[in-house]
């Protein structure tokens, strides 16, 4: 290629450079050629006297000064691929409920016995956890995360460490356990004290960004039954810890408030929340402490900077979905313990 451009700088050594083999192509060398011959190919015009030299001379510098990156989106993707393994993506919940548990239980409980709703008492039911040796939901969730999400979390932990440093990452984690501890608790004044009072008492501490957040959300509770109450499943032998029960625009929901400081506005974008949900709902409706079925769940995702939460609802069939994924969960605990 350097080559070429020395000649295109050169007027006329592109002329020679073409000049031989045009002229070997048109005039090969015969035993039967005379001194004649040769003076006449000497004295013969180029063909390239006619060509415009000064397009060979762009077509050339056109050839040498392209520049093309060996990286492309395909070659980009395969070696992060290759260095980091495939993006996560959550499977929807249609396509991994298509496998059946082998010990299946209904999510809604056919023989449990229902209270008409004027006995229902205006207090909300707060149960103290279990200290039996089971299970939580938590733990199992814990305990059974897939390999691809394993290989994520770890990369996002060193990640953090190389931040933050090991004392400084102990540090951040304490801290979101904190906050998320007081959000519960200012919610929960929320809802036995009075919307007001909480606001108020919460608007200087660290949790003010996450109750801002979930201003609207609060506006479509209504009858609230259950808080920070213990569940149980008797048949399944596995044990829980409800944020709230209550109605959300005027469906029974089992409702779990999460914080974060990145946006989630989808469901899958809880990862495994719907599970845990689902887990709950279950639990509550073959639990004898409470007098009533739920068939609905409510994840909210509320912000440290105050920006709207989004509430993903979970209807009945979703919900189904969900509790067959928890039940394969619920297996392969088992298996492993």
């Amino acid at each position: 290629m350097q080559f070429l451009q020395i000649l295109a700088r050169k007027p006329g050594s592109l002329e020679v450079l073409f000049q031989i083999p045009f002229c070997q192509k048109q005039f090969p060398y015969s035993c039967l050629s005379t001194s004649a011959c040769v003076y006449s190919k000497k004295k013969k015009g180029n063909s390239y006297d006619q060509v415009d030299q000064e397009k060979y001379k762009n077509l050339v510098h056109s050839v040498i000064s392209y520049k093309t990156s060996a990286q492309t989106p395909e070659t980009i993707l395969e070696e992060d691929n290759l260095l980091y393994g495939p993006p996560a993506k959550q499977t929807p919940p249609i396509k991994a409920g298509t496998r059946t548990p082998k010990n299946w239980v209904p999510l809604i409980n056919p023989s449990k016995r229902i209270l008409p709703a004027s006995s229902d008492s205006k207090v909300p039911m707060k149960i103290r956890p279990q200290r039996a040796k089971l299970p939580s939901v938590t733990r199992i969730l814990q305990q059974t995360l897939s390999p691809q999400q394993v290989f994520y979390l770890e990369r996002w932990k060193q990640k953090m460490i190389e931040e933050l440093g090991k004392e400084g990452f102990e540090d951040y984690t304490k801290n979101l356990f904190l906050q998320g501890e007081l959000f519960h608790s200012a919610l929960e004044s929320i809802f036995l004290s009075g919307e007001t009072a909480a606001r108020e008492q919460g608007e200087d501490d660290v949790v003010a960004g996450y109750l801002s957040s979930v201003e609207g959300v609060l506006e479509d509770i209504s009858e609230v039954k259950a808080l920070e109450s213990g569940v149980h499943h008797g048949t399944l032998q596995y044990l829980g810890l409800v944020d709230c029960v209550a109605k959300y625009q005027g469906q029974l929901c089992v409702i779990d408030w999460k914080t974060s400081e990145k946006p989630k506005p989808s469901l899958q974008n809880t990862y495994d929340n719907p599970l845990q949900v689902a887990a709950y709902i279950g639990a509550i409706n073959h639990d004898a402490n409470y007098n009533f079925q739920v068939r609905c769940g409510l994840v909210v995702v509320a912000y440290k900077d105050g920006s709207p939460a989004h509430p993903h609802f979970m209807d009945p069939d979703l919900c189904s979905q969900y509790w067959n994924q928890w039940l394969l969960r619920l297996e392969e605990y088992r298996d492993k313990h």
